[in-house]
């Protein structure tokens, strides 16, 4: 486990209400206004690779802590939760509702009461892609070239090339290598 911290402490929430405007105003954009989301996520987001698209609605808590690579796709409805980093590798394509959530929470009752979480990096590697509405965990590594099937929920490393679905995924097969 990473180290505790608040959530509420000013620092975390004046970055939490900076994110917030950007999203607002990115959310609003439409197709027309590539341009205008382009700023917006440069701004927003720690890293954007070229060619990235991210469709509205987006949400995230910092967005200082995603790094996306160049041709990353996601759908609409992504949400990624990046108190510790969120790191999207190149051609990456995560379906409508995919979520990446870096955050956990202490199993220990008092810690939690006390209002306490904690971070763990998510990586994705060049070429995976998530199916729609899959959730990853904190913690989680994805392999490149992975496939992630639509709903499953990822709780532990997916290997390079693998196939993997379920609650919790678990391997399916290999990729097929072109």
């Amino acid at each position: 486990m990473s180290e505790l911290y608040d959530p509420f402490e000013p620092e975390r929430v004046r970055l939490r209400a900076r994110a917030a405007a950007l999203l607002a105003r990115y959310n609003r954009t439409s197709a027309e206004d590539s341009t205008d989301r382009g700023e917006i996520l440069r701004e927003l987001l720690g890293h954007v690779g070229p060619g990235a698209v991210i469709e509205p609605p987006f949400h995230c808590d910092y967005g200082s802590n995603i790094s996306v690579g160049e041709r990353f796709y996601a759908n609409v409805g992504c949400v990624v939760l990046d108190c510790a980093p969120v790191t999207i590798g190149d051609r990456v394509q995560l379906g409508p509702y995919v979520q990446l959530l870096a955050v956990a929470h202490p199993l220990d009752r008092a810690l939690r009461a006390a209002g306490l979480e904690y971070g763990e990096p998510i990586e994705v590697g060049d070429d995976a892609w998530l199916g729609g509405g899959a959730i990853v965990l904190a913690g989680v590594t994805i392999g490149e070239g992975a496939v992630v099937g639509a709903g499953s929920v990822v709780t532990r490393d997916v290997a390079a090339e693998a196939v993997v679905a379920g609650n919790p995924a678990r391997p399916l097969r290999t990729a097929e290598v072109p």
